[in-house]
């Protein structure tokens, strides 16, 4: 779901184009240019290029003015080493002050303008440019973060109790160092020796466990602006989400992807679905086959699925993702039904969509958001045998329980939006929420009864499903009504537990499950050694309450440190430019 218009089922979806979707081809290592790796520098005004030449101990630093598109290049003759330099550089800074470039740019002009015509003024040109680039690049560099170790560098947690999520338990007392990323060496304190160098983080007293997933999440677009953008992907991780699954693709995401991944913007690992099919996008069989193809070119890892698909559409859907690979998730269209969505075997369904209509005894006029207006017809007999169902299908389920809780729950909408963390969003967007929560009052059909019979069934699917040994992954729809980025997934965990699952059986859902949905067991969701750094460390043990995730002493991803220090000092940074 996305925005507060509270759909019907049987709307069309979001009014929205489907995206300007454009294969984008990977920045790849030159062919018999070994160690020389091309990447681009996207800056606010002008990209830079450094671009090693195959077969040739000789590389070019190229310009590209983003209002001509138009690229120059000077002659070659930068050695292999400054270029690999350059490149290093490059891997860590995405942007740099316009200043420095048009310096770099005039001194590039005064050069040529000097009618220094020979070979070795053609080197002393080029060596000049590579020098104000490496300039302006150091200068750029975003600030060292107190207490930060680069990713490349090494980390040790000594003395922690580690919280693998393998199986319930705790591994007391261990050390765990970080080296480039992953997870190098783990054991007992006093057996496990410290490389020198290391930056050590006293891990007495606490608990290091894996970072969570938020398997229904949104990114802005990249027209709100880029400080709007990686704001809410700081919030995310702030929170110890250290993976996201982007449910509302946009091309630009494709960027964001890669630039996480290599670290030149601090967020959580980017899953990201392409711009959604709906009703609106996809009218027809064909329009939905040339959607998928597109977005399998441009690099989308999943489709997503919004309300009013017809069943054609659909159908469609279902065969062309699987021809060319790519699962398909999100909602249940009315068209469409539950035991359709289950039988062709949806990668993951969001919000529990269909399955509040699939308990009811009729279904007659508008079923209301997910199936609430059906609520006193439900007949809850039926929730084992759904749930057997989609075991037996091997669909996941992301309910983002707390959405649904936080608009038929019985808490005032003021109170609401008077929780702390609505400081991070803008007041705007707040008034938005509270004005949904009064609108969903309104509905005759929402009396104390009703919601609470709503809430329950919900939380009872959930405790089926999971029982029936069905995925549930973690996921709370954010940011949308009183569900801010990253604190939300802590209101999620909490009504995870308030529907019957243990601690450890609510934490799974973001973590190892997470780890099985994505086929990375290898990569991620335990704490062992070999796997990527991506980590939480807290105060106190998760495994007995799980609101002491919310106890955090700092975060690692892909092996970067944030103490909760600097966490606390970048979230009060974005409570005072939300205010201003």
């Amino acid at each position: 779901m996305e925005g507060t218009h509270l759909h019907r089922k049987t709307d069309e979806g979001p009014r929205e184009s489907r995206g300007d979707v454009r294969t984008t081809r990977s920045m790849g290592q030159e062919s018999g240019s070994p160690g020389c790796l091309p990447r681009r520098i996207t800056a606010t005004a002008f990209p830079v290029s450094v671009r090693c030449h195959p077969g040739t101990k000789s590389a070019c630093v190229d310009f590209n003015d983003t209002r001509t598109g138009e690229w120059r290049s000077p002659r070659r003759g930068t050695s292999r080493s400054r270029c690999s330099e350059l490149i290093r550089w490059q891997r860590h800074n995405g942007s740099f002050p316009r200043k420095l470039f048009l310096t770099l740019a005039r001194s590039r002009r005064m050069v040529r303008a000097s009618h220094l015509t020979s070979r070795r003024n053609t080197m002393i040109e080029t060596r000049l440019l590579c020098t104000l680039l490496a300039l302006a690049l150091a200068l750029s560099a975003p600030p060292a973060l107190p207490g930060q170790a680069p990713a490349t560098g090494t980390v040790a947690f000594t003395d922690v109790n580690v919280v693998p999520m393998d199986r319930e338990r705790v591994l007391e007392r261990q050390t765990v160092i970080v080296r480039n990323g992953r997870i190098a060496a783990m054991g007992p304190t006093g057996r496990t020796s410290v490389p020198a160098g290391a930056l050590r983080i006293d891990g007495r007293g606490k608990y290091l466990m894996p970072g969570l997933a938020e398997m229904h999440a949104h990114i802005p677009p990249p027209q709100a602006g880029r400080e709007v953008v990686e704001r809410t992907l700081f919030l995310y991780l702030a929170n110890g989400i250290t993976t996201i699954r982007g449910m509302l693709g946009h091309p630009g995401h494709l960027v964001l992807r890669r630039q996480t991944q290599s670290g030149q913007v601090v967020g959580p690992r980017i899953y990201t679905s392409g711009p959604s099919l709906n009703g609106n996008s996809a009218k027809t069989p064909e329009v939905a086959a040339r959607m998928i193809t597109e977005q399998k070119a441009a690099g989308y890892d999943f489709l997503k699925l919004h309300p009013g698909l017809s069943r054609p559409v659909y159908e469609a859907i279902v065969t062309t993702g699987t021809r060319v690979g790519m699962a398909w998730a999100g909602h249940v269209s009315a068209d469409v039904g539950l035991q359709r969505s289950l039988a062709t075997r949806q990668k993951s369904i969001d919000h529990l969509d269909g399955y509040v209509e699939a308990l009811a005894a009729t279904q007659s006029g508008n079923p209301g958001f997910f199936g609430f207006n059906l609520t006193p017809q439900l007949d809850e007999s039926r929730i084992p045998a759904l749930a057997a169902a989609t075991r037996a299908a091997g669909v996941w389920n992301v309910p983002t329980q707390s959405l649904l809780e936080h608009l038929a729950g019985p808490e005032d909408a003021d109170a609401l939006a008077r929780r702390p963390e609505m400081r991070y969003m803008p007041p705007q967007t707040v008034a938005q929420w509270v004005k949904a929560k009064r609108e969903f009052q309104q509905n005759p059909l929402a009396t104390p009864e009703n919601n609470r019979r709503f809430i329950d069934t919900r939380r009872r699917l959930i405790r089926a499903l999971h029982d029936a040994g069905a995925g549930l992954l973690l996921g709370s729809d954010a940011p949308q009504i009183f569900n801010v980025p990253g604190f939300a997934i802590h209101h999620e965990l909490q009504t995870l537990v308030a529907s019957g699952l243990t601690p450890y059986q609510a934490l799974a859902t973001g973590t190892r499950n997470v780890a099985t949905y994505f086929g990375t067991e290898k990569e991620s969701g335990t704490v062992e050694t070999g796997k990527v750094a991506d980590l939480i460390l807290l105060h106190a043990n998760p495994l007995r309450e799980v609101a002491n995730v919310q106890r955090r002493a700092g975060v690692m991803v892909r092996g970067r440190w944030l103490p909760e220090s600097e966490i606390q000092r970048r979230l009060e940074a974005i409570a005072a430019s939300v205010r201003s």
